[in-house]
């Protein structure tokens, strides 16, 4: 398979990808559909959990954060004392990876290609794969991709990857009609190529199947770690007080506010900083099934599945399911997702855990809006869905990155893997897994070399990350956006 571009929901030694700037910029001539707003709520923040563990004897003696401001906790999650391991390592040593989307089971999977044993800890209850969530809907069923969309290739390493999920059949090239809409429903395909993948019963059963091979990789779910605690040599972790096991060295492939809270008393100051310098959007995605197709106008009457929509101030990306993962069904309700705009999310986030009935209707009712003017129809005339789901995707996708493949604090035997690191997208993820796994491994193998050689990413700048609003998908630009990229070219 040949390698092209890659997309969203990215000894390795890996050169940074260039980020792409944004095909879905609104032309200052094209007309914009706003969206009603939503008041702002400003949810209180929770309070940090104190850390019962061994008692540090230095300045900063940990104390309980009850009361404190969250300027003042923050001081003491980078003012923390740094966790340095001298014991030698076991001679078979096991990793904790907290986090099963695709960065930590790859990561999972590729420490087992070098003989390292590892537990994936995930919250997941209805399977793996973080942003590669698919909800399938019974009796009928009603089937939807509701983040992660398609990826495509770019890396040789993720090509090798992607060629044995296809060999298996758990992923196929997606053929179908994908490009950008305008508001008014004027639409602009894409070119066929690069190749674009899908998995092909949904994104989730594709996370799922990545460790059904291994046999070094545990895999322990539903389960939300609280607490990490180091402890005569090895982190000791646990969940609300009850012990989940002991470890020689940690990976955090999650991020957010969540692992923001787990790293605040850990003894990982660095890493912590790191990590609380990512900045992350929010996108609301609306799953909508139809009895009958989405009526289309003018040049949208191509019978697209796909398209980034442009010009409607609460809509930025809407596909059609049904036709992507059943391209043959004849019957049968039209499967859709609708993402947001970070902008709209940002204007109108609430708890992502407790959303209010009333923004649900209210957020539904202005992303269906959106949906009839990008598609140029007359406001209420669009049929009324025979099933609707609201969900909020509070830390959808990275606004911000360092460009490195991972972030690994020898003294404590501690990394970050995640698409963040390098993109936005699911071939970032994966590199990112894969890079982390052979340090980790080399790292093992040293047999006591200096810290300093394997320190990684610990200072890294960040740096602006741009894309669409749903990931990055460089090399899917219009026929339009390339004729003016070439003519451009041609005077320089």
């Amino acid at each position: 398979m040949a390698a092209s571009a890659y997309s969203f929901y990215s000894t390795l030694v890996l050169q940074p990808l260039r980020t792409p700037k944004s095909s879905t910029a609104v032309s200052l001539k094209t007309p914009t559909f706003t969206c009603t707003s939503l008041a702002n709520s400003n949810p209180k923040p929770s309070k940090r959990p104190t850390m019962d563990a061994q008692k540090s004897k230095g300045k900063y003696r940990r104390k309980s954060s009850h009361g404190t401001s969250r300027r003042s906790a923050l001081k003491k999650t980078f003012n923390q004392e740094q966790v340095s391991f001298t014991a030698p390592i076991s001679d078979d040593p096991i990793v904790a990876i907290i986090g099963g989307g695709m960065s930590g089971l790859i990561c999972g999977l590729n420490l087992e290609k070098r003989g390292v044993r590892s537990t994936v800890f995930d919250t997941g209850i209805h399977g793996l794969g973080g942003r590669m969530g698919t909800r399938v809907v019974n009796p009928q069923p009603l089937i939807f991709d509701h983040a992660a969309q398609f990826f495509t290739v770019n890396d040789s390493r993720f090509g090798e990857l992607v060629d044995a999920w296809l060999d298996k059949g758990l992923v196929r090239e997606w053929h179908g009609t994908l490009g950008e809409l305008e508001v008014g429903g004027q639409f602009v395909p894409f070119p066929s190529a690069p190749p674009r993948y899908v998995g092909v019963n949904g994104m989730r059963p594709l996370a799922d199947s990545l460790l059904s091979q291994a046999s070094m990789v545990n895999v322990v779910r539903p389960s939300w770690i609280s607490k990490l605690e180091p402890f005569n040599g090895m982190w000791h972790l646990s969940e609300n007080g009850e012990p989940r096991g002991k470890f020689d060295a940690i990976v955090v492939a999650h991020n957010g506010k969540c692992a923001n809270r787990l790293l605040s008393t850990s003894g990982l100051p660095l890493i912590a900083k790191q990590m609380k310098r990512l900045e992350l959007s929010s996108i609301w995605a609306l799953l909508a099934a139809f009895e009958d197709p989405l009526p289309l106008r003018g040049s949208a009457a191509i019978p697209f599945e796909g398209a980034f929509v442009k010009g409607v101030d609460c809509v930025s990306w809407m596909a059609n399911n049904t036709k992507k993962l059943y391209s043959s069904q004849g019957s049968g309700p039209h499967c859709w997702t609708f993402f947001s705009t970070a902008a709209y999310a940002k204007r109108n986030k609430v708890p992502q855990e407790n959303i209010p009935t009333a923004t649900v209707e209210k957020v539904k009712r202005a992303m269906l809006e959106g949906v009839e003017a990008a598609l140029g129809l007359s406001k209420g005339s669009l049929q009324k869905p025979v099933y609707t789901r609201v969900q909020l995707w509070g830390a959808a996708l990275p606004t911000n990155t360092p460009s490195i493949p991972y972030i690994f604090d020898p003294l404590g035997r501690a990394g970050i893997c995640g698409d963040w690191l390098l993109g936005s997208n699911i071939e970032a993820a994966a590199l990112s897994g894969m890079a982390l796994a052979n340090h980790i491994a080399d790292y093992f193998q040293s047999g006591g070399a200096p810290a300093e050689e394997f320190a990684v990413g610990l200072h890294k700048d960040f740096q602006p990350l741009e894309g669409h609003d749903i990931g990055q998908f460089p090399g899917l630009e219009s026929e339009k956006k390339m004729n003016e990229v070439q003519a451009y070219q041609l005077t320089v």
